[in-house]
């Protein structure tokens, strides 16, 4: 092998490994994203199903329904950044709607916010049923 040989090999090694590292990096960031987004969605769906029933009737909740949403959402990592979910006491089908943010450090880009919506459906009628 010449020094001219060696001089290339070492330059596509350097690539090889410059390039390895940007992939790594990527794959890293877009995890922590992806980590991140999955959080945001449960905690906008539990806090959904938790302020549905409310809007029927308090079941133990110590406040509305915006509050019991923003009780979930923040015991799942993340803050309420609205509620649709007006107390109903009629025995009518309701959905609410929460919309949640998820704030995180995500290497490279700093903080990160990702916000998720979640919904739930309540049937007041169903707690009449007398099915299992």
């Amino acid at each position: 092998m010449t020094d001219g040989d060696a001089g290339i090999a070492g330059v596509l090694a350097m690539l090889l490994i410059s390039v390895s590292m940007v992939v790594a990096v990527a794959l890293l960031t877009g995890s922590q994203i992806v980590v991140a987004r999955v959080e945001a969605a449960n905690a906008a769906d539990a806090a959904a199903l938790a302020a549905a029933p409310v809007t029927f009737r308090p079941f133990g909740a110590m406040g509305s329904p915006a509050a019991e949403a923003a009780r979930l959402a923040k015991s799942n990592g993340a803050g309420l950044l609205r509620c649709r979910c007006p107390v109903d006491r009629s025995m009518q089908t309701r959905t609410v709607e929460v919309e949640v943010v998820v704030v995180r450090h995500v290497w490279i880009m700093g903080s990160v916010s990702v916000k998720a919506t979640g919904r739930a459906e309540f049937d007041p009628s169903q707690l009449l049923s007398s099915d299992p």
